[in-house]
């Protein structure tokens, strides 16, 4: 158990937890949200030590292990990759490292085998001689391939290196787990086999993420952090998410009766556990729902901004854009080809591929912004396109001008107030208006540029992994916004919940051609079909 007492953190003037009293108990898995800012990360450092609160204590159980997700990605890199994951349980390769250097001594002793066995004796008790097929077969399931199972970290890419680390976190079975953003660069697959890995964890592990179907697979509770505290609830981020919204309605209408908001938050609860994970967990998530006080829940104080692309300028006729790519080419990858598609009007379609270049150079020649393959396309004369890149840097690079100024640059007989207005949708209020460009946070630039994008008006739009930077409450609203949409939507994501819940078609992009099917995302990834198409692409 984690038990959390009195613990406050202050930075100057500024309180970030002011009397913060909660426990972590033993088979469950919290998911700690909270607005950007608002100290998800910083609370997980606390509870490992990195960071001292200004005031209180954090207590953990007797000779429990904790294992924590690392995000400095140089530390290991002189080490090889096997080795990397076994140090996640130190005490185990400590050991490991005692026993074998002893054996190496030129001058062994009655004294140094003494020394020898009781290592091994211990070495045995924490099962070591298993320590490196457990370490390979964690590299495995999160897609590091075997020949890179003997390298340094320091020659594996960046992407390799988050994989390696969290098979470092996961190593051991530590009795608390501390995941920071684990779901991070990793494809669909992985994420779905650490969804169950985590799901069927028996210990206690808390988890930060933006990530709202892996929150919903893993959690059995929300550690919400707001107001200055952290509350706990059972359920998962969906439940969370739908009861403070109901809440919030409920308390702007003062007629509601009390009876009534209970009577709907019950039939929620009934939706939801029917709806439960199906792991071994699904029977303890179902007993935690039904301890639920409703009297301690309360709205949420977060601000979700309006994110509402419906203001089209003009109504897309039936054709809307044929694509007929033969190859492009950057270097020496082939990142399209045989790309072959024609789009229907309203269509949302989820554009997906294991190699993002490949989608993102999709949507360059889409955008009119690289003329640099073999094939063509053709937009219907009735469209008008609005595309959402993932790299926007270069639209705020250099740009030593206000946030009014920096989005007046793209619209067209809009005075300032329609310009604030589009600002304010996206939570720029005030004085914030008037920041500089140049100062602005990764997030704060993502909803800069989908203000952007509803000022144009568009009756198709592009977007390039749109959830980058964003908040959850910021992925919710967008999720919303998109599916309100009445027009027609080609999208790229590495958020599970919005493909989802938004597309109606998926197009895979494969290194010798495309899949092409009307169908929901998770359908698409749970037809066993699909592994015959993509292999009847390869020996075509």
């Amino acid at each position: 158990m984690i038990s959390v007492s009195n613990l406050s953190l202050r930075y100057g003037k500024r309180t970030l937890f002011e009397d913060v009293n909660i426990k972590f108990t033993e088979g469950n898995c919290y998911g700690i949200i909270g607005a950007n800012g608002a100290g998800k990360s910083t609370f997980l450092k606390i509870l490992s030590g990195e960071i001292d609160p200004t005031t209180g204590s954090v207590e953990i159980g007797k000779d429990l292990r904790m294992s924590v997700l690392k995000q400095n990605h140089y530390e290991f890199d002189d080490f090889p990759v096997l080795e990397t994951v076994i140090m996640g349980n130190r005490r185990l390769y400590d050991i490991m490292k005692e026993k074998d250097a002893i054996y190496l001594k030129p001058d062994f002793s009655d004294a140094d085998g003494l020394k020898a066995g009781e290592l091994e004796a211990q070495f045995a008790e924490m099962d070591g001689w298993n320590a490196e097929s457990d370490a390979a077969t964690l590299l495995s399931n999160l897609g590091i391939a075997e020949d890179l199972h003997y390298k340094l970290l320091n020659e594996l890419d960046s992407k390799d290196k988050v994989r390696v680390l969290l098979a470092q976190a996961l190593f051991g079975h530590p009795d608390i787990l501390l995941l920071d953003e684990p779901t991070n660069d990793l494809d669909f697959s992985t994420i779905a086999w650490l969804e169950e890995f985590l799901a069927d964890y028996d210990k206690i592990v808390l988890v930060v993420s933006h990530d709202r179907h892996f929150l919903d697979a893993v959690c059995t509770h929300v550690a919400d952090i707001d107001f200055g505290k952290i509350t706990i609830f059972s359920g998962n981020y969906s439940f969370w998410y739908e009861s403070s919204q109901l809440l919030l309605k409920q308390r702007a209408d003062q007629n509601k009766k009390a009876e009534d908001k209970i009577a709907e938050l019950k039939a929620f609860i009934a939706r939801f556990s029917a709806n439960a994970s199906k792991s071994k967990q699904a029977t303890s998530r179902k007993k935690a729902l039904d301890k639920i006080n409703l009297n301690d829940m309360r709205p949420s104080n977060r601000r979700y901004p309006g994110i509402i692309f419906n203001n089209q300028g003009r109504e897309a006729g039936d054709q809307i854009l044929d694509v007929n790519i033969n190859e492009k080419v950057s270097g020496d990858m082939v990142l399209l080809k045989n790309v072959k598609f024609d789009v229907r009007k309203g269509q949302k379609i989820a554009i997906y591929s294991e190699n993002s270049l490949a989608t993102t150079a999709l949507y360059k020649i889409l955008a009119g912004e690289d003329n640099d393959y073999d094939g063509s396309f053709k937009w219907g004369i009735t469209i008008t396109s609005a595309y959402l890149p993932s790299d926007n840097g270069e639209y705020f690079v250099n740009k030593d001008m206000n946030l009014v100024d920096w989005l007046r640059q793209y619209t067209t007989n809009m005075d300032e107030t329609d310009l604030r207005g589009f600002l304010g949708r996206m939570l720029f209020s005030g004085e914030e208006t008037q920041k500089n460009c140049t100062v602005l946070s990764g997030g704060e630039k993502m909803r800069c540029m989908l203000s952007r994008l509803m000022t144009a008006n568009a009756n198709v739009i592009l977007l390039d992994e749109p959830t980058n930077h964003l908040d959850l409450e910021s992925i919710t609203a967008l999720n919303n916004g998109l599916n309100d949409y009445r027009g027609t939507v080609l999208f790229t994501t590495r958020d599970h919940a919005l493909a989802q819940s938004v597309a109606d078609r998926v197009i895979e992009i494969t290194p010798y051609g495309i899949v092409d099917r009307e169908t929901s995302f998770d359908d698409y990834l749970n037809d066993e079909r699909i592994k015959t198409a993509k292999e009847a692409l390869v020996n075509a």
